[in-house]
């Protein structure tokens, strides 16, 4: 082998060296950047059940006696935060029209401060734009202390013209850390058991 095809195989090695550390730099700005801007197209579009609720006021309207609609609430605690998420009631049975209100409790289970957010969705997805969220902890930013609890209500209705065929309605709300805001995760065995006696 030459020395100029030496030159040229050290050249084509550096060459897919530099490409490869540039794909791997940015597949990590793209992890890191994903959740935020899923947040963002959810909002925008209604996409997964996730509606903006930023001016959203109760509609008074006649409710629909005439029919009934289950409601159920899942709660999933995402990767990366110490937190667990509970609901008052597993599920409500109520009357399109009708406002109602349920309690979400968060607790901080690790040793240090952190900081959370809920992300809701909605099930089956014609029904997304048919929830209204009078009142929601939907994407906003909680801080929790160390074996800190916070208790937090969703007040919601569901439209009228919710589609006939609908008759339970699935709200999902998981869980997500807040990055750049949290400390590094530490656990501490007495807190743990703080949190689940509280």
């Amino acid at each position: 082998m030459t020395q100029s095809d030496r030159e040229i195989r050290q050249a084509g090695v550096r060459r897919t060296i530099w490409r490869s550390v540039a794909a791997l730099v940015g597949m990590f700005a793209f992890a890191f950047a994903l959740v935020p801007l899923y947040d963002v197209f959810c909002r925008v579009t209604g996409i997964n059940g996730a509606v903006d609720t930023t001016a959203q006021s109760i509609v008074h309207e006649e409710v629909d006696e005439s029919r009934m609609v289950t409601v159920q609430f899942i709660t999933r605690n995402g990767s990366g935060l110490p937190w667990r998420m509970e609901v008052e009631t597993r599920q409500v049975r109520m009357h399109p029209g009708q406002t109602t209100e349920v309690h979400f409790t968060f607790s901080n289970q690790s040793g240090g401060e952190s900081w959370g957010r809920a992300v809701p969705g909605v099930s089956p997805a014609t029904a997304t734009r048919h929830v209204r969220k009078v009142s929601c902890f939907c994407f906003e930013e909680q801080k929790l202390q160390a074996g800190e609890r916070l208790e937090l209500p969703l007040v919601f209705q569901l439209a009228r013209d919710l589609p006939p065929e609908v008759n339970t309605v699935t709200l999902v709300y998981t869980l997500y850390p807040v990055e750049g805001k949290s400390e590094p995760l530490q656990t501490a065995g007495a807190q743990n058991k703080e949190g689940e006696e509280a």
